[in-house]
This record gives structure tokens, sequence and C-alpha cells, in this order.
């Protein structure tokens, strides 16, 4: 676990206060899943309700959670410091609010918190693009780790775009018919582009130092970082361009990349699950197991979802929950249950190590 801290890692406040705020909204996320249960049963997936719910988890939940887990771990994985700790705490207090005032105005069908809330987010989103992006271009040793960083930071400036087209057109409507193929592109690239591609690099250092994996085969995660993006790409292009039936290619070629790159994902953390010292998995690498499980199962659904169009709307309702709320969220609630301990001993114990006795990270909470 010291492979979490080293000098140059910022100040134990920055992911903190991250990871807290990501806790809120998932905890909003949650309680918003029942508030919103008979919609999604009837597949309702552009009600304002669902728009808001969602955005609990993909805004305030993962992002924000990446965003800390940026700051901590960058200056490990890379070897560069953050740019400006200061610029990141700004970052947050302009995100933060932000999410909260967008999922509100989302809600209540309000365009000025709306508005209000998509002009913090993308102050917010700019800055940690901005101040990562300086700390990237300083890295001299340029990994699968960094190419991970530097497309899903990519993707996340063009989420940032499409979802303020979309925000727009709640008040102007100017998409029309379209905006279930924008929205499609998306929801695609945000949690495929952004998401997954974070999770996929940052798994790549953090799944075999909580295993003892460090002996496992790791080519397939090149190959994941690499068919997943030129995937999304070219579904994204598919769907934005109407080509998505069978007659056509395109948005299906971009399917089969992005399940193969996927599949390389999964085969991946099951070679370092393999490779593991330890025998007993604990909670977090449990949920993390889990998680990979609902992943899979959403790839599963993925050409059906593609094959029968727009019209199967209970059917892509399950589809995104699989991926959304089993997958990704329950993979990142597994990383919490390794990272957020860690950081929370060293606050409260690191200066006393040498000096009398201390508990264990694992003694600060009870493990089943």
């Amino acid at each position: 676990m010291a492979g979490l801290t080293m000098t140059g890692t910022p100040s134990l406040r920055l992911p903190g206060e991250h990871f807290a705020a990501g806790l809120v909204f998932l905890s909003a996320g949650a309680a918003g899943l029942v508030w919103i249960a008979p919609e999604l049963s009837a597949g309702l997936y552009l009600s304002p309700h669902v728009a808001a719910v969602t955005h609990c988890f993909t805004l305030g939940w993962l992002t924000m959670t990446i965003f800390g887990a940026l700051y901590q771990l960058l200056p490990v994985a890379l070897g560069v410091p953050i740019a400006s700790e200061r610029a990141g705490h700004m970052s947050f207090w302009a995100y933060a609010p932000g999410v909260a005032l967008f999922v509100c105005g989302v809600a209540s069908s309000s365009a000025h918190l709306r508005y209000a809330g998509i002009a913090l987010v993308a102050i917010g989103i700019l800055g940690v693009l901005t101040n990562v992006g300086i700390s990237l271009h300083r890295v001299r040793k340029r990994d699968v780790i960094w190419a991970a960083i530097v497309v899903a930071i990519s993707f996340l400036g063009i989420t940032l775009l499409l979802g303020a087209l979309l925000a727009d057109n709640l008040q102007a409507g100017f998409l029309g018919s379209w905006r279930v193929r924008v929205l499609a592109t998306h929801l695609h690239i945000a949690l495929l582009g952004w998401v997954l591609m974070m999770i996929a690099g940052i798994s790549h250092r953090l799944l075999p130092m909580f295993l003892l994996a460090h002996t496992a085969d790791t080519r397939w995660t090149r190959q994941a970082l690499t068919l997943i993006p030129i995937g999304v790409i070219l579904l994204a292009c598919g769907i934005v361009s109407g080509n998505d039936t069978l007659g056509n290619a395109l948005p299906w070629v971009g399917l089969v990349l992005i399940e193969a790159g996927i599949a390389c994902f999964i085969v991946q953390a099951v070679l370092f699950f393999r490779a593991r010292k330890r025998p007993r998995l604990d909670a977090g690498l449990r949920h993390a197991a889990t998680a990979l499980v609902f992943l899979a199962l959403a790839s599963v659904l993925g050409p059906v979802v593609l094959a029968e169009g727009v019209h199967a709307t209970r059917l892509d309702v399950v589809y995104v929950l699989l991926g959304l709320v089993g997958g990704l969220s329950l993979f990142v609630v597994g990383q919490f249950y390794k990272v957020v301990p860690f950081l929370a001993w060293m606050a409260r114990f690191r200066d006393d190590m040498g000096r009398k006795s201390v508990p264990t990270v694992a003694q600060l909470y009870s493990q089943p």
C-alpha cells in the first residue's frame, strides 16, 4: 500500500474532498434509483428525473472520484507532481456545487439552475484538464498508464461538449429527433471513452498492488487501451450519422472493437486475480471481481441493443444499469475499500510511526 503515496503527492485534503463529495453523490444516486424505479421499469430513459439521477452517478460519483484518484495516484504512477494543488482545490469548489446545481436543474426542469450548474461544471472540468494536462506534459516515461490518462481526458472534453449541447437542447429543442442519437453518443463516450479508459489505466497499477500479483502477464492492458478508444470513435460516428442498422457496418465495427477491448480488460484483470499472492479476497476485491461480471453482462447485451435500436427502451435501461451501476460504479466502490482506509490511516497515524504503536490499515474497518 506504500505505492499509493510518495514525495510529490498533494496533501490528503485534495483527494479527500473529492472522495467525500463523491460518496455524497453516490448516496444521492442510490436513493434516486428508488425514486425513478417506476420510470425505469417503463423504459422512460428520456425522463428528466432519470437524467438527473444518472448524472449523480456519472458526474457526481464516477468523475468526482476519478479526479480525486488522479490527484493522489498520478504522481505515484508517473513520477511527476500535480501542477498546482491550489488549482485542484479551486476546480473542486467550482465542480462540486456545479454538479449539484445541474442535477437539481435537470430534475426540476429549471433552466436557470441547469445553466448555472453546467457553467460551473465546465469551469471545474477545464481546470482539471489544464492541471492534469500540464503534469502529463512533464512526464518523461510515457507508458500505458500515461496513454490511458491522455486518451481518457480527451474523451472527457468531448463528453463535456456533448453534455452542454444536450443541456441547451432541453431549453431550445433544436436537436429534434437527433436528440436520442446525440444522447447515445454522449453516454458511450462518457462511460467507455472517459470512465472505462481511466479505470483500465489506473487498474493496471492498482490491481497488481492490491493483489500482490506483480508476476502476472500485463500485455492485455495495452490491447484494451488500443481497441476501446478506436471502437468508441467508430461507434459514435456510426450512431450520429444514423448508421445504426444491420445494413451499415460502421457502428458494428466500432462495437466489435469495443467488445474486444473490454474482453482484453477483463482477461487482464482475471490474470491479476489468478497471479495473486493473497488467496483470500477482501471486501474491496470481491466488489471489483463482481463488477467485472456485470461489465461482461453489459457487453453481451451491447450487440442486441444496437440491433434493436431505440425502440427497445426497457432493454436499453437494463444495458445502461448493468454497465453504469453494476460494472463501473461497483468497480470504483471496490477500489474505495482499498484506497480510502489507507489515506485515512496516513492522515491519522503517519506522524506517530516509530514513536508509538499504531494500528494497521486493515484494523481501521471490519472485514467479513
